[in-house]
């Protein structure tokens, strides 16, 4: 079921964590955190909206790093129920598609829940303060990728943080599959 993220609220700060990298390495929001600003995405390996522009994730990634804004992506799903999305399976992912940014592992699901992220992929653009200025789509691609020459809405408004501190005051939902939950006893 297809799910989209609340409005942008400006200034929100981001709160902290400590994950698992599949680069073996433990990560903390600190050490995510660029000169300029910081995108925290979460997203997963089944996902068909991921899927469908994961190369555009990575292209505008590895562009916004050398502006200056730190990347890190983050999968929450239930991996008992979505064996696709689980630990090893995200190192063979972050190899398969060329990840030049972290890919933590959030199992017990506490930082999707402090985000309140609600889908994959949802995307989270914070200053160079942690406070939100971003929380919008990548463009306009849906379960299948748009033309080559869509707006690159989160790369744009990434670039104007980096640039002026500000996101845009008009920002598009990310639209995507719902985080897949654990159950809770």
């Amino acid at each position: 079921m297809a799910v989209e993220t609340p409005i942008c609220d400006f200034g929100w700060k981001a709160p902290g964590f400590t994950l698992p990298g599949t680069d073996g390495r433990n990560w903390e929001l600190e050490s995510v955190r660029g000169p300029r600003g910081t995108l925290i995405m979460f997203i997963c390996n089944h996902c068909p909206y991921v899927q469908a522009v994961i190369d555009r994730i990575v292209r505008d990634a590895n562009e916004l790093q050398a502006m200056g804004i730190g990347v890190a992506a983050i999968s929450s799903n239930d991996a008992e129920t979505y064996p696709e999305d689980s630990f090893e399976n995200m190192k063979q992912a972050a190899k398969r598609f060329g990840f030049t940014f972290p890919y933590l592992y959030d199992e017990t699901q506490e930082v999707a829940r402090a985000y309140d992220a609600v889908c994959t992929p949802d995307f989270f653009g914070f200053d160079k303060d942690l406070g939100l200025q971003y929380r919008g789509r990548l463009d306009a691609s849906r379960r299948e990728a748009g033309p080559l020459d869509l707006r690159r809405e989160l790369f744009l408004a990434m670039k104007q943080v980096a640039e002026t501190g500000h996101g845009p005051a008009d920002q598009i939902p990310s639209m995507g599959c719902s985080i897949k939950w654990k159950d809770v006893a």
